[in-house]
């Protein structure tokens, strides 16, 4: 494979998912003051897929005219392709109020073909900067798994190299939540990024940071999604508290609260040294938080712009909260 062409994503962008109405419904409206929040504060870097809202994330990010964000960058994703529903249920899969949509998985050539078209379509671009292979591995597919991975060698991953070389996107990669089949793809393909959800937190980092060191020595880039661990770590105690999309652990929970306890201490907050932290490895292209208004955008806007107590860092890590040999900021 050729040298992936010179890009680099801001630190900070936007995840999309909540742009398809994840979890509860957002207006057209409201969608648009997202990403204009995003474009005023320069996350010119969205994240988003045919999955989330069955095309409703990608169709408001497509409708969205950039102002601030010069050149913004933009991926999506393949692996599923968007059927229209007729008269078929549609399936609930926690996008309230989706396009009339239902998502297939289909890892061939050409389904991969047949899905980018789509997202073309959505977004209303001939080419996008990043394209990802979505959700592959046994935690989406369980004894499937080897199965589908064997079709992603064969078949999905190198129509995107085709893709890559006919100038449709810039980088190539994974979308996934799940550290296994990153080492797995590497040991047989070459890629460009790994957007990585939930993986790589100020919570947890200890599973993951090797690998990431591994990364930055190869030059594959990392996108850190999922930074807040489905939120515990931005959670200001009066919600419901998620882990890994479902209720939080109490070890979970305990471990954020002493982060928080330690965070306030030293000036700050716990979402922005959440943030701060992702950023700081060197392997980590951009961290992606997703936000549900424009009022949340403009609150990540403040905890990245935060300047953080270095004693902080020497704390968390004196009490063992971070590991030994993280980078910090």
């Amino acid at each position: 494979m050729m040298p992936p062409p010179p890009m680099q994503l801001p630190k900070f962008g936007l995840g999309a998912a909540g742009l398809g109405n994840l979890y509860s419904a957002i207006s057209d409206a409201e969608a648009e003051a997202i990403l204009t929040a995003a474009d005023a504060a320069s996350f010119c870097y969205v994240d988003t897929a045919p999955y989330y809202g069955h095309g409703l994330s990608e169709q408001r990010v497509g409708a969205h005219t950039w102002q601030n964000c010069i050149n913004p960058k933009i991926s999506t994703k393949v692996g599923r392709r968007l059927e229209p529903a007729g008269s078929r249920p549609i399936p609930e899969n926690g996008f309230v109020s989706p396009a009339p949509n239902i998502p297939v998985f289909d890892y061939s050539a050409h389904g991969i073909r047949s899905a980018f078209e789509g997202s073309q379509a959505r977004l209303g671009v001939p080419s996008v900067d990043i394209l990802l292979l979505h959700d592959i591995g046994r935690m989406t597919h369980g004894d499937a798994h080897p199965q589908i991975f064997s079709q992603a060698l064969e078949e999905a991953l190198p129509e995107m190299a085709a893709m890559k070389w006919e100038g449709k996107t810039r980088w190539i990669g994974l979308g996934v939540n799940e550290l296994d089949v990153c080492r797995e793809v590497l040991e047989h393909f070459d890629l460009d990024a790994l957007l990585i959800a939930g993986r790589y937190t100020l919570l947890e980092h200890e599973k993951s940071l090797t690998f990431l060191d591994e990364c930055h020595r190869s030059g594959v880039r990392i996108i850190v999604g999922g930074a807040f661990n489905s939120g515990l770590l931005a959670a200001s105690g009066n919600e419901p508290l998620y882990y890994d999309y479902a209720a939080a652990p109490e070890w979970a929970v305990n471990r954020a609260a002493e982060l928080r306890r330690i965070c306030e201490a030293h000036g700050t907050t716990l979402p922005a040294a959440a943030l701060k932290f992702c950023a700081a490895h060197p392997a980590v292209a951009s961290v992606i938080p997703g936000a549900r208004s424009a009022e949340q955008v403009r609150q990540i806007k403040a905890w990245t712009d935060d300047d953080i107590d270095p004693a902080l860092w020497t704390e968390l890590k004196d009490k063992g909260l971070i590991a030994a040999g993280a980078p910090v900021p």
